[in-house]
């Protein structure tokens, strides 16, 4: 939102001119001179590397003036230079006129603040820095000392990438983790999101498109751009999300996907193989990247085909192609030879595999992928459970071990004979089934807390009643969902841990890798071009079915289609947080 205010400031800031000795650096500062919603600007110009024919920039925009809801800057080059490739603003070029717009999520400055872009461009003879820009439309007059980069650039672009540091044992450990933008100005645009804005977030490689970005969102290397300049001096870990197999998630259609049960050929070439090639450059050597590789999938193999109370005609497909098996090996070997990454491989949540039939079969699922294409359990650094679910981490007011009248916790209608009742003991008795089947003794696991919470005023202070072993488990349980197979925008979620490195035996962090305020899916059919269908289990007049014992769906009403913004999903998750916000 923008708004106007007059103002009778008539003052004109000197400008001033810096170079740095790294590189080719100008700072200029100006601001216009009398009248309303005065602009004005700070722009700092980096080359941030340059070799015989080309050069990279960096471009940071800060607003001195009043707050603008969006920018136009304006450059004019003395040389020949080309922009051929840009990231975080749309560019134009005319002759030597360089024009630079911001895109849909960097366009509001308040006045302080600040934004960056940057290109790539083409140069013969010199490269010479501009010496005045204009934000939008007034001159930052500033006298720049003349500069030039480099004095013995290399002759080609840099391709030998820094010396390879030691792997992390538990990469999270010492770190920063990436804040993506894009996520972060739409939880600070909601009333009280400041306070959570700041938190990391997993960013979703969805589908191919999600690559490369748009002029409205950003792509991969604009992710790992803006990671570098987040990262400083010390260590910084970045999240994605590998989330685009043939047929994907067949038990569902909310998160349906673009390819189809075949198509594990365009999987390999026009996915994960251009994001392997983008986490593979020299220049991103210095991140800790964390893969969360393809949520979903492989229990679906287990639970939901013939022979199962839950079988789906689809996951028959998938099961019998073996494409979901194909297309994990070949990402954990692609990805894994980057000596940077860091992959984690979906385990479900303990409301979907804990019980007796599934743990120990999912786990075995998961060796034959990890060793399909040619890979091996050495590309698997760990295993994260919960993702975009919403099982409590840990249930305190009941132990799996309690009964009532001589009657197990196993055998409550919440329960339903699951050997697990919380997240955290699922993980670590995830973790060690998968040492025990031959991963690695350090193996790591993840939680996704991002939406696992379940505080406000109806969280339980104590146990149930004892009056019957259902009455003790649902007075004090603080999963509030009505089944645990309901998954999609669950009414009374909350916020769950914050992201936190080492929190408990075995495990290396919980995370928050589905951005809280993302739809799980839209609760009524909306046409789009994702692939993603409705699935009633969104509707929150749905009855249910086999999967959630034909229950209720707990889902939240008016949601958008999975992946776009939900601003009353947000609001209840900040309501129902635990830790309290």
């Amino acid at each position: 939102m923008s708004r106007t205010r007059s103002t009778s400031r008539t003052a004109l800031l000197a400008a001033l001119g810096l170079i740095t000795a790294t590189g080719a650096t100008a700072t200029v500062l100006g601001t216009a001179t009398a009248g309303a919603a005065a602009p004005g600007c700070k722009v700092t110009y980096q080359v941030t590397n340059q070799w015989s024919t080309g050069f990279g920039t960096n471009v940071t925009v800060t607003n001195t003036g009043d707050p603008v809801s969006a920018w136009t800057l304006e450059w004019t080059y003395a040389g020949n230079q080309q922009v051929t490739q840009g990231w975080n603003a749309t560019i134009t070029q005319s002759g030597a006129a360089v024009t630079a717009k911001n895109v849909s999520y960097n366009g509001t400055l308040a006045t302080g603040g600040s934004t960056s872009f940057g290109f790539n461009g083409s140069y013969s003879g010199t490269n010479a820095v501009p010496a005045t820009f204009k934000l939008n439309g007034v001159v930052c007059n500033g006298a720049t000392e003349p500069t030039e980069p480099p004095t013995t650039p290399p002759t080609t672009p840099p391709t030998t990438p820094p010396p390879a540091g030691t792997k992390a044992d538990n990469p999270y450990a010492g770190a920063k983790v990436y804040v993506n933008p894009e996520w972060s100005a739409k939880a600070a645009a909601e009333p009280g999101g400041t306070r959570i804005s700041g938190q990391p977030t997993g960013v979703w490689l969805d589908r191919i498109a999600a690559i490369n970005g748009s002029a409205t969102s950003m792509g991969l290397r604009a992710h790992l751009d803006e990671a570098l300049k987040q990262k400083g001096s010390g260590e910084l870990v970045v999240q994605l999300v590998v989330y685009n197999l043939p047929g994907r998630d067949c038990a569902a259609l909310a998160s349906n996907g673009e390819l189809g049960p075949t198509e594990i050929g365009r999987y390999k070439t026009e996915y994960i193989d251009p994001i392997a090639a983008i986490l593979g450059d020299p220049k991103y050597a210095g991140l800790r990247i964390v893969t969360t590789v393809e949520i979903d999938s492989l229990p679906n193999l287990v639970t939901n085909v013939s022979g199962r109370p839950t079988a789906t005609p689809n996951c028959d497909v998938m099961k019998a192609n073996g494409n979901y098996i194909t297309g994990v090996g070949y990402a954990l070997k692609k990805l894994g030879s980057i000596g940077n990454v860091y992959n984690y491989v979906d385990a479900g949540h303990h409301g979907w595999l804990g019980w007796d039939d599934n743990f120990g079969a999912s786990a075995e699922l998961f060796k034959q992928a990890a060793t399909a294409e040619g890979s091996t359990v050495s590309n698997v650094h760990g295993f994260i459970v919960n993702t975009a679910n919403y099982s409590a981490l840990k249930e305190n007011n009941f132990k799996i071990e309690d009964s009532v009248n001589g009657v197990s916790v196993r055998q409550s209608k919440w329960v339903d004979w699951n050997r697990y009742t919380d997240e955290l003991s699922y993980a670590q008795a995830m973790r060690t089934k998968l040492v025990s089947l031959g991963f690695d003794s350090n193996l790591g696991m993840l939680i996704d807390t991002s939406r696992n919470g379940w505080g406000g005023t109806q969280r339980p202070t104590g146990p149930g009643a004892l009056t019957s072993v259902d009455t003790y488990v649902n007075g004090g349980k603080y999963d509030r969902r009505i089944h645990l197979g309901n998954w999609c925008n669950q009414s009374g979620a909350g916020l769950g841990e914050r992201p936190t490195a080492a929190p408990a035996a075995g495990i290396d962090a919980y995370v928050w890798m589905k951005p809280p305020g993302e739809s799980d899916g839209a609760s009524k059919e909306i046409p789009n071009n994702e692939g993603k269908g409705f699935d009633r289990m969104c509707d929150p007049t749905y009855t249910g079915n086999a999967r959630n014992g034909n229950s209720m769906s707990g889902a939240l009403p008016d949601a958008p289609i999975s992946g776009q913004w939900f601003s009353a999903q947000f609001q209840e998750l900040m309501k129902n947080a635990y830790p309290a916000l």
